[in-house]
């Protein structure tokens, strides 16, 4: 077989004649580290682009690699084209956008709010799954202030088809009437058929949250260590629905912290596909002091030193034997990555164990009033992808390395 050799003027004049002869920018991506980049998204402005190529707003654009193979984007909420690169290392790659029709693009990233389910936002892209509590939760008294964590094993999207039929009316009924007639174990059979904490071969909801910030959520702490727990959101806009992307800001009701009784905290949580992590912008309002910001995962009995923590390389990370540790249901993995180095991480422990939670893994840093907070949380699964513990922490070790090394992103027209 001969080998063939792509030059870069082929490959120009091959991306050429795939935009039709018409115009096209062309899109540098250098790539600083010493390791292969692949799958990360970049960003390019939409005004930029299509300025250049002098295209309405309604036009349709597709964008190529330097082997003139098509690449899925899409156009966020915030005026950006993003795509996924794969960039060698300490090498450049380049690709290029112009005028056209671009393939359908497979959605695997996806959320929406689930009414059905005591106001539940959950989202999903092909690695894992995630759920923040709303306020018809709140409303019941029952105390979850984290994020709560959906184990999968495909890439496929599973969340919407397991709250269908966690929650159908017909099946619900039906266990109801076995149970009446005294039908325990043909109940409980068709109550395991349909719940999301059963593994039907997709993954599962085995991952406990309770009263504490479970997954990874952020929180203001008072200068006494007391954590200013905030609670399920009060107000919620999605920004992004797919195919790469999800966004939605989550707005909280007021917080008493520090010496300010009416903190308004605000979230905006982005996840793109191939990310095991979400990157998480938080800002306060209406704060007038300077406190510190902690992000936690929540420790269990099942396993009170699976923790791992570098203030310097900037993570956190625990290893959680799950809701049932003796049901075969793996490890969960939940972590949080930062851009700068830590003031501080550290294991901080309840004063007496709040049902099996027994304190925190925290990653501490600084938070200065109308700024933003931007750090990345998020999971993995011991069937899917990290069989060890030490597969996790290295996944958090390099990913806060490539935040803290950026893709350089360079238009060229």
């Amino acid at each position: 077989m001969k080998r063939i050799v792509w030059t870069a003027a082929a490959c120009a004049a091959v991306c050429l004649w795939s935009c039709g002869g018409s115009g096209s920018v062309t899109v540098t991506v250098s790539n600083p580290l010493g390791e292969e980049r692949s799958g990360e998204m970049v960003e390019v402005p939409v005004a930029q682009v299509f300025r250049q190529l002098d295209l309405p707003d309604t036009a349709r654009i597709v964008v190529y690699d330097d082997k003139a193979e098509e690449v899925p984007y899409q156009i966020t909420h915030d005026e950006k084209i993003i795509f996924p690169v794969s960039v060698g290392a300490k090498a450049v790659a380049d690709y290029t956008i112009c005028q056209g029709v671009p393939s359908d693009v497979n959605t695997v990233v996806y959320g929406r709010q689930y009414p059905e389910r005591l106001d539940d936002i959950a989202w999903e892209n092909d690695r894992a799954a995630y759920r923040a509590y709303g306020p018809a939760l709140q409303k019941t008294g029952e105390k979850a202030y984290g994020y709560d964590v959906f184990t999968k094993s495909v890439s496929e999207l599973v969340v919407e088809d397991r709250y269908a039929l966690e929650l159908d009316s017909a099946s619900r009924a039906r266990i109801r009437e076995l149970q009446e007639a005294g039908k325990k174990d043909e109940a409980d059979r068709l109550a395991r058929a349909i719940s999301y904490h059963v593994d039907h071969g997709n993954g599962m909801d085995c991952y406990a949250v309770g009263p504490t910030l479970g997954g990874g959520t952020s929180a203001l702490m008072c200068p006494d260590s007391t954590i200013v727990y905030p609670y399920c959101y009060k107000e919620y806009e999605i920004l992004d629905n797919g195919p790469l992307r999800f966004t939605v800001r989550l707005t909280f009701g007021p917080l008493v912290a520090g010496n300010d009784s009416n903190v308004v905290e605000t979230r905006i949580i982005q996840l793109d596909k191939g990310s095991q992590l979400n990157k998480t912008t938080v800002t306060y309002s209406n704060l007038s002091q300077p406190l510190p910001v902690v992000s936690g995962l929540v420790v269990h009995a099942a396993s009170p030193e699976g923790y791992a923590f570098d203030a310097e390389k900037g993570y956190i990370a625990y290893a959680d034997p799950t809701t049932d540790a003796g049901a075969d249901n793996g490890i969960v993995y939940v972590g949080a990555a930062f851009p700068s180095p830590l003031a501080q991480a550290r294991v901080q422990w309840f004063s007496q164990p709040v049902g099996d939670a027994l304190g925190h893994v925290l990653g501490i840093s600084s938070y200065e009033p109308d700024s933003e907070f931007v750090y990345y949380w998020g999971s993995g699964w011991s069937k899917y992808g990290f069989p060890e513990a030490d597969d996790w922490t290295g996944y958090l070790k390099d990913f806060a390395e490539k935040v803290r090394n950026p893709l350089s992103v360079t238009l060229h027209f």
